[in-house]
């Protein structure tokens, strides 16, 4: 529930607390509320006589600013904040990305039961390497251009990136080639399933600076969720390609999926990859409800939130996308904020779900195409408007939600499908972001003492004598 300024009648004297953009107060249980100032970042765990006496303040003047409560909440920039960090919603003008994400190819060597692609299934489309240097290309100039000083290139598809081998590997070197020159830093990264040969992990180790990779945790589970196109079993080649890069030291994070009838093994899951692996995180989805996972049951009840907190509780990290107080933005993802995705065929779409011009929802994600006779690319201002339009700011259904301005509005893509392309009323998945987020902030409070978290650089609230 937010907390609303008070206003102040003509002519008083006395002074009245201004609060923070956004105050919210949670309830935890009868007699506990946790008040959290998103924008700050802050939160506290007060009583109910706290949160009334607040209230109260709100609705008459203060005779003064030395109540301890006041003081506290100052310390904290819930009430006179110093700074009100409102995240940039709607971008202008058209795009400038410094990130290119390559869409490599739409062929794939799995067939995972619940793909949200349905990789396989259509003839296979293959990026051509000079669509790959133009994308390249376009960012370093913006970079240079903004004066940004690095570009990064991600390797992904609506398949399986490594795949398309010979362009893969050409990209990268011309990336390399071409930042050196230009004189800016370069990070490459790749989203792989993991079924890699020894000579692939090889050149991933001595060249990308990190990689995603999908691995639903217990072999039986991995294996099947996760098959070969000949139904084979895949769980032992990606436990081999993490050995690998575990020995390495390589900087990596694995994605898990849970369908409905796995959300009892998520601890079991989770216990078997943190306890034989070293990934810097690993994020835990409930199924996305497309592609081959269009007639999975959700999975995004409370059960999942029991699993997912019991399992956290162990292995801290473990995330949730949608979940994360150490970020505080107007979008959930790129796709609307000016994302650059380049096709296999050389078009723009903003979201790596919304991999090829046939796609459902195909018309409101791809937003340019190359600029014929130039080296650059022409833009949608309409379709542009449309993404930027989506941003948390401008989501009715958002308002009064604690969690927006870490969430961002939920994955817009998941949303639009969830809805039927109507109303943006979210994915059908808040309760589970609220639930997540509240742990999080809690646990940011049990690491600042158990009573109040104040973000920022890590600083810490001051709790001193009004006068000090």
């Amino acid at each position: 529930m937010p907390l609303a300024n008070g206003v102040a009648d003509a002519g008083e004297a006395e002074w009245r607390p201004r609060l923070a953009e956004d105050l919210f107060t949670v309830s935890l249980d009868e007699d506990q509320f946790l008040l959290y100032a998103p924008l700050q970042p802050s939160a506290l765990i007060a009583n109910q006589r706290a949160v009334g006496a607040l209230q109260q303040y709100m609705a008459a003047p203060v005779a003064g600013a030395c109540d301890p409560l006041i003081v506290l909440l100052r310390d904290l920039g819930m009430v006179e904040p110093a700074y009100e960090a409102v995240p940039p919603g709607v971008p202008a003008g058209d795009p400038e990305p410094t990130h290119v994400t390559l869409l490599l190819t739409t062929a794939c060597n799995l067939r995972c039961a619940y793909c949200y692609a349905s990789a396989g299934e259509r003839p296979p489309q293959y990026m051509e390497i000079e669509t790959a240097r133009r994308g390249i290309q376009f960012a370093i100039g913006n970079s240079l251009k903004r004066g940004i000083g690095a570009v990064e290139v991600t390797f992904h598809a609506g398949g399986e990136p490594t795949l398309n081998w010979a362009v893969l590997t050409a990209a990268a070197a011309y990336a390399q080639q071409e930042t050196a020159r230009a004189g800016i830093g370069l990070r490459l990264s790749l989203a792989t399933n993991g079924v890699l040969t020894g000579k692939q992990i090889d050149w991933v180790l001595a060249n990308l600076s990190g990689v995603s990779l999908s691995f639903d945790g217990l072999p039986e589970v991995q294996d099947a969720n996760r098959h070969t196109v000949h139904g084979d079993a895949t769980s032992e080649q990606v436990m081999h390609t993490m050995r690998r890069l575990d020995d390495a030291g390589f900087n990596y994070g694995i994605r898990m999926t849970v369908l409905a009838h796995q959300v009892e093994r998520i601890e079991e899951s989770a216990d078997f990859i943190c306890g034989r692996f070293h990934p810097q995180a690993v994020q835990v989805e409930p199924v996305y409800l497309l592609g081959r996972g269009r007639d999975e049951r959700p999975a995004e009840g409370r059960e999942f939130v029991t699993a997912f907190r019991n399992a956290r509780l162990r292995w801290p990290m473990l995330t949730f996308s949608a979940a994360r107080v150490d970020v505080v933005t107007a979008h959930f993802c790129a796709a609307t904020r000016d994302g650059f995705c380049l096709s296999a065929s050389g078009n723009v779409t903003t979201c790596v779900e919304v991999f090829d011009e046939t796609a459902r929802f195909a018309d409101r994600f791809f937003v340019g195409r190359p600029t014929p006779g130039s080296a650059g690319y022409e833009f949608d201002a309409a379709r542009l408007s449309f993404l930027r339009s989506c941003a948390v700011g401008g989501k009715e259904h958002c308002e009064g939600c604690f969690a927006r301005w870490n969430c961002g509005g939920d994955c817009l893509h998941k949303v639009l499908e969830m809805q039927e392309g109507r109303e943006l009323r979210g994915a059908g998945r808040c309760h589970v972001i609220r639930e997540i987020t509240k742990d999080l902030i809690l646990e940011k409070i049990a690491q600042s003492g158990g009573i109040a978290w104040k973000g920022g650089g890590g600083s810490q609230p001051r709790f001193v004598p009004c006068g000090e």
